[in-house]
Order: structure tokens, then C-alpha cells, then sequence
């Protein structure tokens, strides 16, 4: 076998092969024999055309159909030994089989290009800290007692401790019923924090069959404009029940906190260890990708084609998957495939600094590594280690285990400024704010300056 690799491009090779015919023989062989069994022939039976007149009346078409796969199967075996390996869909350019003396061809294949690393050590990066507060550690344990509370018929409704049923109406300017828009038996809980305070506030004092009006206001932005509108709604209180709340005692606490507290300091300390945990996870997250973007900002290039569309068809089956999973009523794929192409060539500029970063600073995932991942999680699973180790290289776990060492890597590397989100964003609201006071002071100015001029 003969073969020669040249380099196309900084991401693309080309492959020439060329094999003499005893070298693809053993596969020729196998041609026939997978063909044999279907083929007919003038006084034989399907599968027992001899092979003498197997090879003189079909051996042409059968040898050159085989050599395509010969030529798909040969350009792995070599490209599974070499270094750079295909990222995409790899093309063949050019076939050319003599039966009996040689095959010859051609394949086009994208590569991980090598970049000239730029910044990627020492990237200053913001990491917000979120600071549980007390509030929210009382919320937590207001909406558990909420969600075991009971409710007992009343008369009349005294304060935002009561749930209604109510018939809600909407109406034009003059009050009258607009028609089509009537909602009945809906259910409010008047001391939600996201109900209208003018519903609690008109609800107050009724009993059933009353009715009580409210206005509803609807703000949104069309690009830099903001829109208003008002609606006007009727409301005929249909059943009236007082929240009753469970007394806070060891049985409801054990029964809130799953058997894991039994006092409410206890249970307190509790969800404030575990909104602590979720804000470090959201932290990390927001860090992580402000690092990465940083790090593709710094090192900007175009990646290769076949390799985003590899990447934007993966992406796109795993939604369309996601979709039919959760039953995604109207899934707008087209729109979906439009939300997914920027998505694609970040992710594959990710990638490919990833493999060049791995490749500058020797970073690489052991098979010793494999194995205590295996360890650790083989008896949950339910499989041997050694099976599981097999199963990762399988299912691209070791190129998972590789991103998650490589971003370490950068973290650990990186200048991290950490910031309270809410100074933060009170003094993004300042910045906002003063051009328009400077753009006003100026105006101001000119208008006194043309005065004194006139």
C-alpha cells in the first residue's frame, strides 16, 4: 500500500491510496460471497450460481460496487493510526479501480487546525457572589407552609389571607362586557407576591355574589420603545376560603424536611446551605461562560465548515429529540435551526481551542483516570469497572472528562475579580444614566448661550 497525506489547507488534508489487488483481495472474496447469495442465474437456484460464471458474467459490476467500500473501510483503518483524525463528513474526491491489478483514490478530510494561542493564561474575568439573605430563606419556608395550608369557607374576605373563585370579566371603556372574554372559576390567592395589589386591595370586605373592579396594565418593549396598555375587568366572587396555615411544630418540620430537621433553625440553616450551593453553582456557571468567551474573543478564527455542520446537525437532533420528548407542541424547527447557527460556530471555536490548549499544556485524561471514575460510580450502575471503562471510551466520556480538565485548567489560570451583583448592576444603572445628564447639561447650556447671544 502506498499513501501519501497532503495538507490542503490549515484545517483540511487530502489522503491519496493506492492498494494492488492482492491487498483488497480478501475483501473482493467477501464481495462475492454476500452477492452470490442473492443473485439468479439461467438454471441455477438464487444463491448457487457457481463462481466461475458468478465471476465471468457479474465480476465487473460486483468488484467495482465493492470497491467504494473498500475504499471507505481502507481510508479508516489508516486515518484510526494517524495523529489528526477526521472532525466531519470526510469526501472522496476520486475512485479509480482496474480489476485484477490495483485501486486507487482519493479523500478530502477536515482536521483540528492548529492555532497560534493567544491570552489564554491570565484572562480577567468577573465572578459575581450571591449572597443568601434572610428574606429568602423565609420565603422558602412561607411557600412550604402555603403548600400544606388548609382552607376553611368564610364570609367575607378581611385580607390577603384568604383564597377566592371568581368569575373574571373583562369590560370596554364604559363597562360593558367585552364580548368572548369571560374566564370563569379562577382560582387567586390573594397574598401571592405576583397577584395585582389593586385586586386585594377592591376585594377586601366582599362576600359572595359581590362584584369588585380592577385594572390590569400590560408593559412591554417594542425595540427601544416601551408600550402600555390597559385592561378593565369586572370580578362576581364565587366562593371565599381562609388560608389556614399549619402550626410549625417537630412532626411538620420533619414532615417539610424530609425526616432531615426536626426544630426550625434547624430546617432554616438547612435551605440556606442549599440556596448557598445553588448560587455557587449559578456563580461558576455565569464565570465559566464569561471566561469562555473571553477566551474565543482572544483567539477569534474561522472554524471549519464540515465541522460546524457536524456540530449544528448534532445540536439540532438532540432538540428535536428534546422536543418530542416533552411532547413541545408547534416545534418551529426552522426557527430552531436559525437559533442554532451562531450556537454551532461558537461551539466549534470552543472545541478546537480546547484540543489546542490540551495540546500546549499536556493535558490528557489517563486510563488510571477512567478507572476511579469507574470505581466510584460502577456500583450504582450495576456493571464492572473494566466494563464501564470500555463503555466511556465508547460514549466520548473521556473527551467530557478532557473539557472538564481543560477548563480547570483556565480557571485556575484566570485573574478572577469576584463582585456583588447588585453593586454591580446599581452602578451599570448609574453609568446609563449620566450621558443623558451630560447630554442635558450641554443642551441647557447651549440654550443659555444662544439667550446671551440674542
Amino acid at each position: 500500500m502506498e499513501k501519501t497525506v497532503n495538507k490542503v489547507s490549515d484545517y483540511e488534508n487530502e489522503i491519496e491510496v493506492s492498494l494492488e489487488y492482492d491487498e483488497i483481495k480478501p475483501e473482493i472474496d467477501e464481495a462475492y460471497k454476500k452477492e452470490r447469495k442473492n443473485l439468479t442465474h439461467p438454471g441455477f437456484r438464487k444463491g448457487k450460481v457457481p463462481a466461475a460464471i458468478l465471476k465471468n458474467v457479474y465480476g465487473d459490476a460486483i468488484e467495482y460496487k465493492a470497491s467504494e467500500d473498500i475504499a471507505n473501510k481502507k481510508f479508516w483503518d489508516i486515518v484510526n493510526d494517524e495523529e489528526n483524525k477526521p472532525i466531519s463528513t470526510p469526501q472522496l474526491t476520486d475512485l479509480k479501480f482496474e480489476p485484477g491489478s490495483k485501486l486507487s483514490f482519493k479523500v478530502k478530510y477536515e482536521v483540528m487546525p492548529t492555532l497560534e494561542l493567544k491570552n489564554y493564561k491570565g484572562i480577567e474575568v468577573d465572578k459575581p457572589v450571591f449572597k443568601v439573605k434572610d428574606e429568602d430563606v423565609e420565603k422558602e419556608i412561607e411557600h412550604l407552609m402555603k403548600s400544606n395550608a388548609t382552607f376553611e369557607d368564610a364570609d367575607v374576605i378581611e385580607d390577603d389571607g384568604f383564597k377566592i373563585t371568581a368569575n373574571l370579566q373583562r369590560v370596554n371603556d364604559d363597562n360593558t362586557p367585552m364580548e368572548g372574554s369571560l374566564s370563569e372559576n379562577i382560582e387567586i390567592d390573594l397574598g401571592a407576591p405576583t397577584v395585582n395589589p389593586e385586586i386585594v386591595e377592591a376585594a377586601k370586605g366582599k362576600k359572595v355574589g359581590d362584584n369588585f373592579n380592577f385594572t390590569f396594565v400590560d408593559e412591554h418593549k417594542h425595540g427601544e420603545e416601551t408600550h402600555k396598555e390597559e385592561f378593565k375587568y369586572t370580578a362576581e366572587v364565587i366562593k371565599i376560603q381562609k388560608i389556614k396555615l399549619p402550626e410549625v411544630n417537630e412532626e411538620f418540620v420533619q414532615k417539610i424536611s424530609n425526616n432531615k430537621a426536626k426544630a426550625l433553625d434547624e430546617f432554616r440553616a438547612q435551605i440556606r446551605d442549599n440556596f448557598e450551593k445553588y448560587f455557587e453553582g449559578q456563580s461558576d456557571n455565569i464565570f465559566s461562560n464569561a471566561l469562555l468567551t473571553k477566551l474565543v474573543e482572544n483567539n477569534d478564527f474561522t472554524p471549519p465548515p464540515g465541522y460546524v455542520d457536524t456540530l449544528f446537525n448534532k445540536l439540532l437532533e438532540y432538540e428535536k429529540q428534546n422536543a418530542q420528548r416533552n411532547k413541545t407542541p408547534n416545534f418551529n424547527e426552522e426557527a430552531m435551526k436559525e437559533q442554532l447557527k451562531p450556537r454551532s460556530v461558537w461551539n466549534a471555536k470552543w472545541q478546537i481551542l480546547l484540543d489546542n490548549i490540551a495540546r500546549a499544556e499536556n493535558i490528557v485524561v489517563e486510563d488510571s483516570e477512567l478507572m476511579d471514575l469507574a470505581e466510584k460510580e460502577a456500583p450504582s450502575i450495576g456493571l464492572p469497572a473494566e466494563k464501564l471503562v470500555e463503555f466511556y471510551k465508547q460514549n466520548n466520556r473521556t473527551e467530557a472528562l478532557l473539557e472538564e480538565k481543560v477548563l480547570k485548567f483556565l480557571k485556575e489560570n484566570a485573574k478572577v475579580n469576584e463582585v456583588d451583583p447588585e453593586k454591580a448592576q446599581a452602578k451599570k444603572e448609574t453609568k446609563k444614566k449620566a450621558p443623558a445628564k451630560k447630554a442635558a447639561a450641554k443642551s441647557t447650556k447651549k440654550n443659555k448661550d444662544d439667550k446671551e447671544k440674542n
